[in-house]
């Protein structure tokens, strides 16, 4: 059985970059080299998905005072 290569290649695996900063920050802060916060350090984990809901909520919050303001 050969595998045939029809030019594609999917390369979802692997880590990103917010993914290896983020063990480094975990690797450095149990070392002792680092003492931030446990917040600081696991930031890279969580950090865009609280950015993405922030501009979601600053979006909903503008879109419901406009339709209020258009009301009046």
């Amino acid at each position: 059985m050969s595998k045939q290569n029809n030019g594609s290649v999917n390369n979802n695996g692997g880590i990103g970059i917010f993914g290896l900063l983020g063990l480094v920050f975990v690797t450095l802060k149990l070392t002792g080299v680092i003492t931030w916060s446990w917040w600081w350090v696991t930031l890279p984990f969580w950090g865009g998905i609280a950015l993405l809901l922030s501009i979601v909520a600053v979006i909903a919050l503008v879109a419901i005072v406009s339709d209020a303001v258009s009301r009046k």
